[in-house]
């Protein structure tokens, strides 16, 4: 069998679908390229490395306390007819204000809620919380790449889009390094006729370069516009 590259289902191409649960109207996104991907994410469901088909991000209540997260996602996937293996994601923040960006083949789609966030390696206890609603705290990164990575090269995809996120938030204003929950999936064909795997994707590499300008992209817009909504 051969495999080719599934390029032609660009992350921008990405579906805003809408369930009912609970009795309210929830929105989340799917993107599906189908078979000849292989991923690496930090998701509840699908995480780790593999050849994954789909990645599902699904906003759920601020507060979210089901126990079955993982069960949860695949049955909204099954529901919404993603196939296969697949990655899912979940967040509290807007998902219909979603942020694309791409840079010279290097595509990134981000959901942010920045309603709680802080540094990774904070000093002091995290303070309790505060009255009233939980916050959305939660941002999801998704990037493709339509070239081969090796399994090296995908961790470093991981860790530049992570890079760019933290640049992103201090452009955005904020004096942190992300969220609690944030969470990353980042994706390449496992065959392009002719390419040759790449072997690096840090921030310097041909790729990583293109990966993180579209990572900081659009987590700043996506920040900003989650920042506009929250303080009016």
């Amino acid at each position: 069998m051969t495999l080719t590259s599934r390029t032609s289902a660009p992350l921008s191409e990405t579906v805003l679908l809408e369930r009912s649960e609970d009795g309210l109207r929830l929105p989340l996104l799917l993107w599906a390229p189908g078979p000849g991907w292989r991923m690496l994410s930090s998701a509840v469901l699908g995480g780790g490395w593999g050849e994954r088909h789909w990645v599902l991000n699904a906003q759920v209540t601020p507060g979210y306390r089901r126990p079955d997260p993982a069960a949860h996602l695949a049955a909204l996937a099954a529901e919404a007819g993603a196939e296969g293996p697949g990655v899912g994601l979940m967040t509290a923040a807007e998902v219909t204000d979603r942020c694309w960006a791409a840079d010279e083949g290097a595509e990134a789609l981000v959901t942010a809620g920045v309603g709680v966030h802080g540094w990774a390696a904070a000093p002091v206890p995290v303070p309790a919380a505060r009255p009233g609603p939980p916050r959305a705290g939660t941002v999801n990164i998704v990037v493709a790449l339509p070239v081969p990575l090796s399994t090296g090269a995908l961790v470093n995809a991981v860790t530049t889009a992570t890079e760019a996120k933290v640049q992103a938030l201090r452009d955005a204003g904020y004096d942190a390094s992300g969220t609690p929950t944030d969470a990353v999936c980042a994706a390449a064909p496992l065959i392009v006729d002719g390419h040759p795997e790449e072997p690096f994707a840090g921030p310097r590499s041909r790729w990583g370069s293109r990966l993180a300008r579209a990572v900081h992209a659009a987590t700043l817009r996506a920040c900003l516009a989650d920042h506009r909504r929250r303080v009016g």
